[in-house]
């Protein structure tokens, strides 16, 4: 079996694993984590995101945030925005990369933005104008790509039918399937991606496993199999969603480090250093790591 020689990871530890904690995190201990996670290797950091603070309290510290990291090339630091008011804050602090997000489902659509798929992406027309206007690049998640709270399994024709209508912009540079609850198979990862390649190159193709099943590195190593080299995944498995009840935290940083190192795949990471980052934020935090390989190497070296 042959399998990329490299990968890039997007860390989304700081904005998605975040996000969903009940009790404020520090903007300094944010900020900590960041200038953690900068000297491990990473390329690929999401900061936060510029939503309102009614929406998402956790992270009404975005520009505090944002504008307090090291920034150390040739790393990029990347920012969630729901509408154009998020875009232009992100602009103001200096944001160079941003992210959009709708989903595959329109039940989730509504429950979570309420608007429809079709009104979501018609709302990213003027973020998307600002984009190419200042030269930013833009991600779009897609969620629920593998399944739904409330409509269960998501035919992978749905998925595409959205990406379509997202690639009519031509603002858009990556599209990251999303698989937002955990219920995904390596049969339905591999069903979904075969049907996003008719559309789009598997340069511009990322995906986002949570490990709700426990089914995310087994997802993972499904869409290495069919060439996907971009992968998002967070430091000491941190998060949920908010919008998504019973979704545990996304794929640890260091879990997906030694599946890619184990299978001689190049990431350019340290996974030592992440180990040390996921240690931080969750003593800070008070939680228990939900790394297992983080939780082994860090028994190895007491």
């Amino acid at each position: 079996m042959s399998y990329p020689q490299k990968v890039t990871l997007v860390e989304v530890g700081p904005r998605d694993g975040l996000q969903n904690e009940s009790s404020f995190v520090a903007t300094e201990t944010k900020v900590k984590l960041i200038n953690l996670l900068n000297e491990s290797g990473l390329k690929n950091i999401e900061v936060t995101s510029f939503v309102s603070p009614k929406a998402i309290p956790q992270l009404a510290d975005n520009e505090a945030v944002f504008t307090s990291i090291d920034k150390k090339a040739p790393i990029h630091y990347s920012a969630l925005v729901p509408n154009e008011r998020g875009m232009l804050k992100a602009l103001e602090v200096g944001v160079k990369e941003i992210a959009v997000f709708t989903a595959a489902s329109e039940t989730f659509n509504q429950r979570n933005i309420n608007c429809s798929i079709t009104e979501s992406i018609a709302r990213f027309e003027p973020v998307f104008t600002l984009a190419k206007a200042h030269h930013i690049r833009v991600r779009v998640y897609i969620s629920c790509a593998l399944g739904c709270p409330y409509e269960g399994s998501i035919n992978p024709q749905q998925v595409t039918s959205v990406a379509r209508q997202l690639l009519a912009f031509d603002a858009v540079n990556e599209i990251c399937l999303g698989d937002t609850i955990g219920v995904g198979t390596p049969k339905q990862t591999k069903a979904v991606i075969h049907e996003m390649l008719g559309l789009i190159p598997l340069s511009r193709l990322a995906m986002h496993f949570h490990d709700t099943y426990g089914q995310a590195i087994a997802n993972i190593y499904a869409s290495l199999e069919c060439g996907i080299t971009r992968f998002d995944s967070a430091v000491a498995g941190l998060g949920g969603c908010p919008y998504a009840r019973g979704a545990t935290g996304n794929v640890a940083t260091e879990d997906v480090l030694y599946l890619m190192h184990g299978l001689g795949i190049e990431t350019g990471v340290d996974i030592f250093k992440i180990v040390a980052a996921g240690d931080m934020i969750c003593k800070a935090l008070g939680k228990k790591n939900q790394s297992k390989v983080a939780n082994a190497l860090m028994a190895n070296q007491t």
